[in-house]
């Protein structure tokens, strides 16, 4: 029970804020874009068919990706990862958040204050599960990576990338 406690604790941590950018779609341009991807409806550079996605990706990261699945809490090897370098998306290999920015949330997904650049990813309004959040997509691929939140509070942005590490990839600084 007290597992079951924690863990809804965590999950509604990482799912109960949104915030507003430049860079977001409002839930009408998703409706009205005709696109057949059926992630956001939102075309993107790099198009590929679901079965291409799936051979690229392998079975968990193509959930996470493409389903807009999520990882469990502190199962990814870049929750805890602190090396110098660049996280890439998975799907394009996009340069998406320099490691200076990574923080530890203690929400157990790699966290971010804010994006390589602005133009790096595409923020989407998300109402699924009963809540109002903000999806974050690779603006490439179009990518689930994650939701960013404004409860980054003690972070230079005020925000929260909460990102899935199955969408991810890193490139170390050499040294």
């Amino acid at each position: 029970m007290i597992l079951g406690c924690l863990f809804s604790s965590l999950f509604l941590r990482c799912q109960t804020s949104t915030i507003t950018s430049n860079n977001s779609i409002e839930s009408k341009d998703i409706k009205q874009d005709k696109s057949n991807l059926k992630m956001n409806n939102t075309e993107f550079e790099v198009v590929k068919s679901e079965e291409e996605w799936k051979k690229q990706l392998g079975d968990f990261s193509y959930n996470v990706m493409r389903e807009k699945g999520t990882e469990r809490p502190y199962s990814s090897e870049y929750e805890t990862l602190w090396d110098s370098g660049i996280y890439v998306c998975k799907g394009c290999g996009s340069e998406l958040f320099h490691s200076e920015t990574k923080f530890d949330a203690g929400c157990g997904w790699p966290s971010f204050y804010q994006s390589i650049k602005k133009d790096a990813i595409l923020e989407i309004l998300d109402k699924s599960h009963g809540m109002i959040r903000t999806e974050v997509v690779c603006k490439k691929c179009g990518g689930h990576l994650g939701h960013v939140f404004n409860d980054g509070y003690d972070q230079p942005t005020g925000l929260r990338y909460c990102i899935n590490g199955a969408s991810l990839g890193f490139v170390k600084k050499p040294k």
